[in-house]
């Protein structure tokens, strides 16, 4: 059956998601845009740069800002349980300037120089102004909600300040696995790390779209593991695109996060395997650098020891925990096709 939604187009598929998405972004933009412009002087210049609203000499772009993803299962989660999404437009912007935040500073630890196919703002503004762009985004979006006269705005705040701390250990478990042997970080490490860093968000965002529609306890709960499962599967897809996603679509070079030695969770299967690739992916990581052919090689590792296969087959049964949560929220499931398209866009992207 097709459902026809009050955001204006019918839900459903990879098509359902990509205009959601759309109508996210033109709902939600104009809230953010006049937040952020409630920041002061250089920290403004430097998010709207972050969000490509403009080029660093400060003209006006439209750059890519961004899928949208979190703010979406917001709205997609109060239209779910039968409430109006635009009474959520201050929590999904609030999930958005999160988000941006922790990119922010990502970008700094991970020393990425490009995003979305533009220099990082790091690399523009110097270090220090891109972490305290960072820092103001994370206090914007708990202003947005503490400001919000909806009755679910004070336990959408805490909610979102336990998921930023909950993104921050997430982190630092990221950064602490660095000055490890990648074959001394187990798999399961690795998943908890990735439900912090990346499932955690989607988790609170698809809670507060519940809590918005006036959703119980059990229902919310619910829709956080929905989100937490799909931001699993989201993460080893991204995973995936990080060493075999093409560069035009990325933003960054091929296999990068193979050049900068992270311990991915296709990289961290793949050495678990103990196989004579895992040996080779091994002693390619153990280099201090890889250049072009290092870098090939070390995907061709991955792949012969199972790693792709492993985070591809994991994506799927993700997802398929996922949907399950969703139905002990919403058992009608026709109700939340808009969700259902969107995890569906989750695991089937491929950039």
């Amino acid at each position: 059956m097709t459902t026809t939604h009050a955001t204006g187009s019918p839900g459903g598929g990879a098509e359902g998601a990509a205009g959601l998405l759309s109508r996210t972004r033109t709902t939600v933009n104009p809230r953010l845009r006049a937040t952020v412009e409630s920041l002061p002087g250089q920290i403004r210049r430097i998010a709207r740069y972050h969000f490509g609203w403009e080029h660093a000499d400060g003209t006006p772009t439209e750059a890519n800002a961004g899928k949208a993803i979190r703010p979406a299962l917001v709205l997609a989660a109060t239209q779910a349980f039968g409430g109006d999404p635009k009474e959520a437009v201050r929590a999904a912007a609030a999930v958005e300037l999160a988000h941006n935040f922790t990119l922010l500073h990502d970008d700094v630890i991970d020393e990425d120089p490009t995003r979305r196919n533009r220099p990082t703002a790091w690399t523009v503004f110097g270090i220090p102004d891109a972490i305290i762009a960072g820092d103001a985004l994370c206090a914007l979006s708990l202003r947005l909600l503490a400001e919000d006269p909806h009755p679910a705005s004070a336990r959408a705040a805490a909610r979102l300040a336990d998921c930023v701390i909950e993104l921050c250990a997430g982190q630092q478990a990221d950064c602490a696995f660095e000055n490890r042997a990648p074959q001394d970080v187990t798999i399961d490490e690795c998943l908890t790390m990735a439900e912090a860093k990346t499932g955690a968000l989607l988790g609170c965002a698809c809670a507060l779209g519940a809590l918005y529609a006036g959703a119980g306890d059990e229902e919310v709960e619910a829709m956080d593991a929905f989100g937490r499962e799909a931001g699993l599967a989201f993460q080893l897809i991204d995973d995936l695109i990080g060493i075999w996603g093409d560069p035009a679509h990325t933003g960054k070079p091929a296999g990068a996060d193979l050049a900068a030695h992270k311990k991915s969770l296709p990289v961290v299967a793949a050495m678990a395997s103990g196989s004579p690739a895992a040996g080779e992916l091994a002693e390619l990581y153990r280099a201090p650098a890889m250049d072009a052919s290092a870098v090939r090689r070390a995907a061709d590792a991955v792949e012969r020891a199972g790693g792709r296969d492993w985070a591809q087959t994991q994506a799927a049964d993700r997802m398929a925990r996922a949907v399950h949560h969703l139905s002990r929220a919403v058992p009608d499931l026709a109700s939340a096709d808009e969700l259902l398209a969107l995890a569906e866009f989750v695991t089937r992207r491929t950039r």
